[in-house]
């Protein structure tokens, strides 16, 4: 009879436990996850040039937006991006590394947008020789469709002190 007690009661806990943690899971905590990998899969594609990987993380309408450093290469609309990434496909680019650093996240009331920002470092070659970007500033903004975050716009900058810092270093050198 003992024994029937206190498997009984081990039972209970057990179950008691499992339905506390599932109580306690935030459904947000779901959200965060999926869109820190659709930020992850927008740049690391790139390591094994995975095309549909790009694809799913991003919004495929006109309405797709990058602000990039340079004001020559801002795209807008999906048709821009499909010529640019046209560059990336070259057999003279290889990326070789990313890191998306101080990620941070946020969600809408709604739950159906969320914008992050972060610091990125992503470095390639182009014929053999070293590119990238280190510490650019990173935004962007999401919309959950269909139940699933894509990416609907982006923003890269270097800050001031950044650009100064190269340009001195560039006039040392010259």
């Amino acid at each position: 009879m003992r024994y029937w007690h206190r498997s009984t009661s081990l039972f209970f806990m057990a179950t008691l436990t499992l339905t506390m943690s599932c109580a306690a899971h935030d459904p947000e905590d779901d959200d965060r996850a999926a869109i820190g990998q659709v930020v992850n899969n927008s740049i690391g594609w790139a390591l094994t040039k995975d095309l549909t990987l790009l694809y799913s993380s991003l919004a495929q309408d006109s309405a797709f937006f990058i602000f990039h450093p340079d004001s020559a290469s801002t795209v807008v609309g999906w048709h821009e991006f499909e010529l640019l990434t046209e560059v990336w496909l070259n057999p003279a680019f290889t990326a070789t590394r990313f890191e998306v650093k101080d990620l941070r996240i946020n969600l809408s009331r709604s739950g159906t947008v969320a914008w992050y920002s972060a610091l990125l470092d992503d470095f390639a070659e182009w014929e053999g020789e070293p590119v990238g970007w280190e510490n650019v500033r990173w935004t962007g903004v999401l919309e959950k469709r269909d139940g699933r975050w894509l990416i609907t716009q982006m923003h890269f900058s270097f800050s001031v002190e950044q650009i100064r810092a190269e340009v001195q270093e560039t006039q040392r050198e010259g």
